[in-house]
């Protein structure tokens, strides 16, 4: 380029950087499909063509992929280097469980003390109406109807808290983790329903941690969910031990 010369960024360069930054700071989430190319180009106030040649540049980076004749849809690209091999490992090693808890630990308390400090009152919106599920679901007791339900609510009210520390890291992380140890959180919340007064235990911390951030205490934010993983933490050991036991039983069963 001869010197002096401003290098131009082309529209569909701009176009393409405006989605990454909606995928990178989740308000577009693996999964999603992307609006219809009309209303979408409508929206950013370009034309089709432009857009269609963004699109083009984040499918072949991986982060979009268009199945013919049915849209655009969000790749988990940034999420699958991290929980590919974790879950596999998980498989062949679950005593690493409790690495992942400490680390999930470390994590969630820090994002719960900075969405304390940071969140808008649109974060504060979502995280109250993902907690007012939460709290809907789980007063329903530990029922089976509603059982999964429960778990998915559990984790999207987590999910809006770490996004609402407004780093990229801890949004993206808090969901790999979700992912990974998503079975094992599905056995620990079956594991709780059976007793009453541990489910009972949960919602009061799932209000306290709420309580927290909506009043904007980093401190007590932080404290509440160390409360909370702890709580998991020993949960998941007795889970652990409860298994051990059954197989054990019908080991001599047979």
């Amino acid at each position: 380029m001869p010197a002096g010369k401003i290098a131009v960024q082309r529209l569909s360069d701009t176009i393409a950087h405006d989605l990454e930054r909606r995928i990178l700071e989740g308000s577009l989430k693996p999964g999603d499909r992307l609006q219809p190319e009309r209303e979408l180009a409508a929206e950013l106030g370009v034309s089709r063509p432009s857009l269609r040649e963004a699109i083009q540049k984040l499918v072949s980076k991986g982060l979009l992929h268009s199945r013919q004749g049915g849209g655009t849809y969000v790749t988990d690209q940034l999420d699958a280097a991290f929980t590919d091999p974790w879950q596999q490992m998980l498989r062949l090693h679950p005593n690493i469980q409790a690495d992942l808890l400490e680390f999930r630990g470390m994590l969630e308390s820090e994002a719960a003390s900075l969405a304390a400090r940071r969140a808008t009152d649109a974060d504060l919106l979502r995280i109250g109406q993902a907690y007012e599920r939460v709290e809907a679901l789980f007063a329903e007791g530990p029922s089976a109807t509603v059982f999964e339900e429960q778990v998915t609510a559990d984790l999207a009210f987590h999910q809006a808290i770490a996004e609402a520390a407004h780093n990229v890291m801890f949004g993206h992380l808090t969901a790999s983790l979700f992912r990974v140890t998503h079975d094992h959180i599905d056995r620990n919340l079956r594991h709780l329903r059976r007793m009453e007064e541990d489910w009972l235990e949960l919602r009061d911390q799932h209000a306290a941690i709420w309580e927290a951030i909506r009043t904007r205490n980093p401190q007590a934010a932080h404290g509440a969910v160390r409360r909370h993983i702890d709580f998991v933490r020993e949960s998941m050991l007795e889970t652990a031990q409860h298994e051990e036991r059954e197989t054990r039983a019908l080991r001599r069963l047979k």
